[in-house]
């Protein structure tokens, strides 16, 4: 289809804003994005739909159009929902670069756009299901009016007499279909999940059947409805994140019109995939801004207004959230330094969803930011439980993998790990930096073990004192001269009482006023006293692993 024909299309709300001499470029797919280089998901001729999310100042819209230039995409539609008029310095960089430019009106859904193209560049392809899907175009709007994709599954079941679900990765349901039979258990979903994921590694294409149970089942991978399914793609960088279509039927006995059909399908399902990742720009944004603040040591009040901000998105009508854990992920391929920290993103969002829920909704309740190498998910916690030995409790490190473990060690066989850490509960804003560091400790102890998937929680780090009999005595003399000999030598020249500060400050858990108030000092006599201790080791008192440096050095000394 041709540009042309989309601003000719009223309910498209679309407004051509620059480009004019254009628009005979013709249209072979759509994609909605927010990342500031989406490059890797592009394949050319494709209309890019986009909520700006990306832009931070003008700055940003030279190299964002440029990089879609030099993918070869067809044109840009900029929603105004965000910011209301498209930004000039948007208009005049697709202006240099002759990037047809268009205006989505707030009132209409991409999702509309993304259906309406679809359609257009798959309308050879005529039938039963492409009627169904004409007859039923409320199926991917949102709103009350609309059903998502339990409505088309609904229509396979009724008009095709075919069963059908859409999994996560992790064989969680999204959707399913309910005529002719019952629901499909969780057992079966997560054999499913992980015999598509198997499959996929191995480079077999789609469908992929499975026997289970006495039935079968062809498994049909959803992508982004912008990539066709012979685009090239990086296998590893997708297999975590896909949906996939499972149908109960033997799709080897099909025809070739049969199997158009379904692919279809898959496209128009991959419309609420998009829908929800678009509905997670807010939260990890939200996520990243308050991980930038711990991770440069801001205030703890400005952390606190970054989390009462975050506090009603993620927990609607609670109005606060009395708790926090912090939970970081890695995802590693053998062989590379780099790590997928996008990848460990969406996989860490989904492995946050209780396993018993269904849907995309429960994890509009999830933030998780990303840097290069991890995922780092901000977990509000309405309610935290009390053990007997009155520990507190809320995620915990086994619960999170117990479900999905299948499944994401197919997906990751043979060359890739997934390891995560688990805090505990935080009850402010000043404990969000320490429960980072122990959360970011937790993942290395996961990554000490055997699997492909592993995790650990904060209380396994106490486990570390029961190996201290264990340690040979060289090794213990080594290690407790390294960082104790120079305090012990300066606090014998000087009287310093640097050892007996450093005792203090770690049995207050780094507690300023706690620690000075022990040891009969003025606040600012201790962080002399502090950094003192950290100039003449090198270390950071601040850093989770330097402290447990420090406290194992004091117990074997």
């Amino acid at each position: 289809m041709r540009l042309r024909a989309l601003l000719d299309t009223d309910a498209l709300g679309l407004r051509l804003l620059g480009g004019e001499d254009e628009l005979d470029r013709a249209v072979r797919g759509v994609m909605t994005t927010d990342l500031r280089d989406p490059s890797r998901y592009l394949t050319g001729g494709e209309l890019v739909l986009t909520g700006l999310a990306w832009r931070r100042d003008a700055d940003d819209s030279e190299p964002f159009v440029r990089i879609l230039v030099q993918a070869g995409v067809a044109a840009l539609a900029a929603g105004e929902a965000e910011l209301g008029d498209v930004p000039q310095d948007l208009v005049a960089a697709c202006a240099r670069h002759r990037l047809p430019l268009f205006a989505v009106h707030e009132s209409v859904a991409f999702a509309t756009i993304t259906e309406h193209v679809v359609r257009q560049v798959s309308g050879e392809r005529a039938g039963d299901l492409a009627a169904v899907v004409d007859r039923h175009r409320r199926m991917m709007t949102s709103g009350p009016a609309g059903g998502g994709p339990d409505v088309v599954l609904d229509l396979l079941g009724s008009d095709l007499d075919l069963r059908a679900w859409v999994l996560s990765p992790t064989g969680r349901l999204i959707a399913g279909s309910e005529v002719g039979g019952p629901a499909l258990p969780a057992e079966t979903c997560a054999r499913l999940a992980a015999e598509h994921l198997a499959a996929t590694r191995t480079g077999r294409r789609g469908p992929h059947r499975v026997l289970l149970n006495g039935s079968t089942y062809s498994l049909f991978p959803v992508r982004s409805a912008a990539r066709s399914p012979q685009a090239p793609r990086d296998v590893r960088e997708t297999v975590l994140a896909d949906w996939l279509l499972a149908v109960e039927a033997d799709a080897g006995d099909w025809p070739a019109e049969r199997l158009d059909l379904l692919q279809g399908v898959t496209q128009l399902i991959a419309v609420e995939r998009d829908r929800r990742d678009a509905a997670c720009t807010v939260r990890r944004r939200l996520a990243q801004e308050v991980l930038e603040l711990v991770q440069t040591g801001a205030a703890p009040a400005e952390i606190a207004a970054r989390l009462r901000v975050a506090a009603p998105v993620l927990l609607p009508g609670l109005g606060a959230a009395p708790h926090w854990q912090v939970v970081v992920a890695r995802v590693e391929w053998e062989g590379e330094e780099a790590s997928g920290g996008a990848v460990a993103q969406s996989l860490l969002e989904e492995v946050l969803v209780d396993p018993l829920a269904s849907g995309p909704e429960p994890s509009d309740r999830i933030a998780v930011a990303h840097t290069g190498e991890e995922a780092i998910a901000l977990v509000p916690l309405p309610a935290v439980s009390t053990e007997h030995d009155g520990s507190e409790t809320g995620l915990l490190a086994d619960a999170l993998l117990r479900s999905v473990r299948e499944p994401l060690s197919a997906g990751l066989d043979g060359d890739g790990r997934l390891t995560l850490g688990v805090s505990a509960a935080v009850h402010s804003a000043e404990g969000l930096r320490g429960a980072l560091e122990e959360a970011r400790h937790a993942r290395r102890v996961a990554a000490a073990r055997p699997g492909r998937v592993c995790a650990a929680g904060h209380q396994e780090l106490a486990s570390h004192v029961l190996l201290l009999p264990f340690v040979p005595d060289d090794v213990r003399r080594a290690f407790t001269a390294r960082l104790l000999d120079p305090l012990t030598d300066y606090d014998r020249r000087h009287r310093a009482e640097l050892i007996p500060t450093l005792e203090a400050f770690l049995d207050c858990d780094g507690s300023w006023t706690r620690c000075a108030t022990r040891l009969h000092l003025h606040v600012n006599t201790l962080r002399y006293r502090v950094g003192r201790i950290e100039q003449l080791t090198g270390r950071d008192l601040s850093r989770l692993e330097d402290k447990l440096d420090f406290f194992l050095a004091l117990r074997m000394s």
